[in-house]
């Protein structure tokens, strides 16, 4: 019971960094509209994006948050992984290796992004940037977003299976997940089906709001589930 309790103690607090480090990331994400592709507002970039270095380091804070909250995730699955039933820990298994998936594509994204990109143009050496700047919305950098989102889904795909369906707090958690998924497929065919090859950034800009806001409602009822085993666990011992 008291390794239980310890690992119910060290699942909550990861799963609220979680949430926090999501909310500050998004934060941070609100303020770099882009200045390129489908939702600029206006004095839009265009190939070779001769105008990064205007949008440095704007539009680069959020992904600088965004890497703790990448190590923040892996921790949370990796935490409901030991938390899972033994009949689940197939399912949480499954779900940790596609966040690892998801986390390592997405931590290159970003890293290369804000250590590459800005310092190459400042110095000039700009052959082959189009292709690695985020402006670019069918670049490198949001190709890999698109794989990093999808992964994630993934991993909630897989996550929501070792949450019961004895009570309506697990219940609400699995279903959250599993939209997750599904929202996250059917806005790609959705997108692919529209725009063919050139969806530029409009699926990753759905598959990231997709995947943030399930984190952050998923895992505010995580806390939530958490706490209430850990009580639970408590209360037997007392008896």
């Amino acid at each position: 019971m008291i390794a239980g309790k310890n690992e119910l103690k060290f699942g909550f607090y990861a799963t609220l960094s979680l949430v926090i480090l999501t909310i500050i990331t998004w934060g941070f994400g609100m303020i770099a509209v882009p200045p390129a592709g489908p939702y600029c507002p206006g004095d839009c970039m265009s190939y070779p994006f001769p105008d990064i270095l205007m949008y440095f380091p704007r539009d680069y804070y959020w992904m600088y948050v965004s890497i703790f909250q990448l190590f923040a995730y892996i921790v949370f699955i990796v935490s409901n992984h030991f938390i899972a039933p033994i009949e689940k820990k197939l399912f949480s298994f499954i779900s940790v290796a596609f966040a690892l998936i998801s986390a390592i594509v997405l931590l290159i994204a970003y890293f290369v992004q804000f250590s590459v990109v800005p310092v190459s143009v400042m110095k000039g050496e700009t052959d082959g940037i189009a292709l690695l700047t985020q402006y670019n919305g069918h670049g490198i950098f949001i190709a890999l977003e698109d794989l990093g989102y999808i992964t994630m889904s993934i991993s909630f795909l897989f996550l929501a299976f070792i949450f019961p369906m004895n009570n309506r707090l697990a219940k609400t958690i699995r279903l959250i997940l599993l939209m997750s998924f599904l929202l996250t497929v059917v806005s790609f065919v959705f997108y692919t089906i529209k725009y063919g090859i050139d969806r530029s950034y409009r699926f990753e800009v759905a598959a990231i709001t997709i995947n943030w806001l399930a984190t952050i409602s998923a895992g505010i009822l995580i806390c939530i589930f958490f706490k209430n085993k850990s009580l639970k666990l408590t209360a037997d011992a007392a008896d």
